[in-house]
């Protein structure tokens, strides 16, 4: 399971009643997006509107053709997950973090496996890089590796 699978709404049941409609609590389930993307957010309180607002230029802002459910949402955000860990964030403060930032959460626990599992392919991607003569690749992993488990 893929950890955008597991970043859900923050205020869920608060948003759903304010817009008079009913959606998923996972941020990228395709309702939630729908909702996120077309749907009218007037009737959202300002801060609110804004969150979701924020999320949807910083994540959901693509011209693919079946934007938002061409996989650059998830993608965007897995990066955006892996900058905080850059910055020195633990998992309980990337939590802190994206609740403030986009009004969603997750479970540390889950960010632990994901970040675990980000590692592990890192290392991966070293070796293999190392086997196939490729170093600059293998060099760049080991650095971003590195910016993971610091």
């Amino acid at each position: 399971m893929a950890v955008t699978d597991k970043i859900y709404v923050k205020n869920h049941r608060q948003i759903a009643s304010q817009l008079d409609t009913r959606f998923p609590k996972s941020a990228f389930s395709g309702a939630t997006l729908d909702v996120l993307f077309s749907g009218d957010l007037s009737e959202l309180n300002e801060a609110t509107r804004d969150k979701v607002l924020d999320f949807s230029q910083d994540f959901l802002d693509c011209d693919c053709q079946s934007n938002p459910y061409c996989g650059h949402p998830e993608r965007k955000f897995v990066r955006y997950l892996l900058e905080l860990r850059a910055e020195g964030l633990d998992p309980e403060s990337m939590v802190n973090v994206m609740t403030d930032d986009y009004m969603v959460y997750a479970y540390p626990g889950d960010l632990y496996s994901f970040l675990d599992d980000a590692v592990r392919t890192l290392e991966a991607v070293e070796d293999l890089s190392e086997v196939d003569g490729r170093q600059d690749e293998r060099q760049r992993a080991t650095e971003r590796k590195r910016e993971l488990t610091r």
